[in-house]
């Protein structure tokens, strides 16, 4: 029998001091106690279910707006207006080489065009300007009117006077070939304030029209050998 037996396992070393009241605090309240905080349990919980809350109705927004966008594009199928300059005279087109001023005349004539079966246009505002290399030279305001379905509209307008255009190196070289040609390249751009009556509803727009013109020069009642050619323009939302 060992030496050791009659000792049943009692300790008779150093006596263990009891905890401190520093440590029995930890034990109730820190890791190993395993407690929480009810009211931040509850805080965290209704936040989680307010932002699920909100992401379901945000889907669910974005679904009948989709929904409501096809049931329309099905029922009305809507198509962009068109619009075409059937013809365009340029009688006088002379830039000074002394001042800059450009000499101009020129009138055009359009055609509006409502390609819908069930959606109407109000034109409210036309605002056409002729432009020269990115230098416009000549603005009018065209009376408003409204295309039904399927309807279409001609328009005539001028654009006589003068008014400075500075060119660079570049566009005047541009320039002294097409006076040589008899034909210039002008563009046409309308700014429009339009309104698309869909049954009860006039939704509002502004988008323009852009046009790229060769046109030839009419003098002293000769006509350039290039005739003017119908050209149907851009439409931009």
């Amino acid at each position: 029998m060992s030496s050791d037996s009659h000792l049943n396992g009692a300790y008779y070393g150093p006596s263990i001091p009891p905890p401190s009241k520093k440590s029995r605090s930890y034990n109730r309240h820190g890791r190993g106690g395993g407690s929480c905080n009810p009211f931040s349990w509850c805080c965290s919980c209704l936040c989680g279910c307010i932002f699920n809350l909100i992401f379901q109705i945000l889907i669910t927004i974005l679904v009948l707006l989709g929904i409501a966008v096809l049931v329309f594009w099905l029922i009305f199928r809507p198509n962009a207006p068109k619009f075409h300059v059937n013809d365009a005279t340029l009688t006088q087109f002379t830039l000074s080489s002394d001042n800059n001023t450009l000499y101009y005349n020129l009138a055009v004539n359009m055609t509006f065009r409502n390609p819908n079966k069930r959606i109407g246009i109000y034109y409210d505002k036309i605002e056409a300007n002729a432009e020269y290399y990115d230098k416009r030279f000549a603005s009018r305001n065209l009376d408003g009117f409204y295309l039904g379905h399927k309807r279409e509209n001609n328009v005539n307008t001028e654009f006589v006077g003068e008014q400075v255009v500075v060119l660079g190196n570049g566009d005047r070289s541009k320039y002294d070939r097409e006076r040589n040609d008899g034909v210039y390249n002008i563009d046409l751009k309308l700014r429009l304030r339009l309104r698309l009556k869909v049954g009860w509803a006039k939704p509002k727009f502004k988008p323009k029209f852009e046009c790229e013109l060769k046109i030839p020069v009419t003098s002293g009642g000769l006509v350039s050998s290039t005739g003017f050619q119908r050209t149907k323009c851009d439409f931009d939302w």
